[in-house]
């Protein structure tokens, strides 16, 4: 399956992976800049993407830890997930994910 990274300057690179892998993982395989530090257990937000609307509603909600994780998170947006949280699956083929740039927090809901 596809995923699509957006880097902040606009480029646009094209990974594969399959269906059980993690996004953080397939990212740092494919030089993306996403340190994700905590390994997954959701202590930092140094793998926050952004993920592309059309794909937001089918990931799983993020649980409470993620959202607190995400208040961290520089450029965070509603659609913001970090990407140690996100397993591909077959729904997710051609997912696109931005990398985010230092805006103002956009969460507020």
């Amino acid at each position: 399956m596809i995923v699509r990274f957006i880097g902040v300057d606009g480029a646009v690179e094209e990974a594969r992976g399959a269906a059980g892998d993690r996004l953080l993982d397939l990212a740092q395989a494919y030089g993306q800049p996403l340190e994700g530090t905590c390994d997954g257990q959701m202590a930092c937000s140094t793998c926050h993407v952004i993920v592309a609307p059309e794909f937001a509603d089918l990931l799983p909600p993020p649980s409470e830890e993620e959202e607190d994780m995400l208040d961290f998170a520089p450029g965070a947006t509603r659609t913001s997930r970090l990407a140690c949280q996100i397993t591909l699956t077959d729904a997710l083929d051609g997912l696109t994910v931005r990398m985010p740039g230092q805006q103002a927090d956009a969460r507020r809901r």
